[in-house]
């Protein structure tokens, strides 16, 4: 057996007892990747979500062209948006387990993707960003019909 090569994962509550093969020393893992979620010994998830929003930077600055440019619509760009950045972002969800800083971190992700999507707003003779309630009213449907999606599954 080729020994260097090998390394091994133990769980928390399985204890910390080294594994010997051959008269040698396997090293122990503290967390990897697998079917591109991360597995810890901790079992928290704040490692595997900035991973996931840092992918969905990445998505999003791979395509910025596409984003900024004036020929295409906002519709355009939001199911763009809905349909390459936030799939990369919420890979796996199912499995998570949210804790409300984790929700607000992938809430201040989306808003800034859809604040840099959407564009600021001109309002009196000056241009300002657009507020938290504006994005939610912009996308209402868009959230609505993932939502019907979801029940459609439930069944």
């Amino acid at each position: 057996m080729k020994v260097p090569n090998v390394k091994f994962y133990r769980n928390q509550s399985s204890g910390s007892r080294a594994l010997n093969i051959e008269n040698k020393e396997i090293e122990q893992v503290r967390s990897f990747k697998y079917l591109g979620s991360t597995v810890n010994t901790d079992n928290t998830m704040e490692e595997e979500i900035k991973e996931r929003i840092a992918m969905g930077n990445k998505a999003f600055f791979a395509n910025k062209k596409i984003y900024q440019s004036k020929l295409i619509s906002k519709n355009a760009k939001l199911k763009l948006y809905f349909s390459v950045i936030r799939p990369v972002v919420t890979y796996a969800c199912e499995t998570w387990i949210l804790k409300e800083t984790i929700i607000n971190r992938l809430m201040v992700f989306e808003r800034k993707i859809l604040r840099k999507i959407l564009g600021p707003t001109y309002e009196n003779g000056s241009w300002r960003i657009k507020t938290n309630q504006e994005l939610d009213k912009l996308i209402k449907h868009k959230l609505h019909q993932s939502a019907k999606v979801r029940m459609v599954w439930s069944y």
